[in-house]
């Protein structure tokens, strides 16, 4: 892991970077030697449990009645899977349907690559929910808008950051509510 200079940062990191120095959070985005592009390579580098790893999925919102086709981003424990009907009662209940975000969505809704989705910075806001599940731990770590880099933080600063609501919306064992 290092500190490079805020110039030699990848411009998503920067964004974040920037971001997080604006809303006063403490620490800075660090980088990886490797790439962390799964949650388990992020816990394997940075020498944590899978589940404070503080992964970013972003889902898409069609047939809105508001008419958008906005990019939902889900922040969850990297030891858990996302449960797509309870995060659709949610963010659909309106109406609507959610559906899988493809690598082109992704980056033209928050800016950033799969495997780096900040939970923050995003060019276009999301709908964002957090789970409940990542209250379990005091730290977790999260994407800094670049496959190496990352960013430490606890769950309540992930809510005071992002705003976002918390719910329960994942399944506690395969296919199982």
């Amino acid at each position: 892991m290092n500190e490079p200079s805020q110039d030699a940062l990848p411009p998503g990191v920067q964004r974040v970077t920037a971001a997080l120095s604006e809303l006063g959070h403490p620490h800075t985005p660090v980088m990886l030697d490797d790439a962390a592009r799964t949650a388990q390579q992020a816990a394997d580098a940075l020498g944590v449990a899978l589940g404070q790893i503080a992964k970013s999925i972003i889902f898409r919102r069609k047939n809105h009645p508001s008419g958008d086709d906005a990019a939902v981003l889900v922040v969850t424990s990297g030891d858990l899977r996302v449960d797509e009907k309870k995060v659709q009662a949610i963010v659909c209940a309106e109406g609507g349907k959610l559906g899988r975000a493809d690598a082109d969505f992704v980056k033209d809704k928050t800016g950033f690559s799969i495997g780096g989705v900040s939970p923050l910075a995003h060019a276009t806001p999301p709908v964002t929910l957090i789970d409940a599940q990542l209250f379990r731990f005091e730290v977790i770590w999260a994407a800094a808008g670049h496959p190496h880099g990352v960013f430490r933080l606890s769950p309540r600063e992930l809510q005071s950051l992002t705003g976002a609501p918390v719910h329960d919306v994942t399944t506690t064992a395969e296919g199982t509510p």
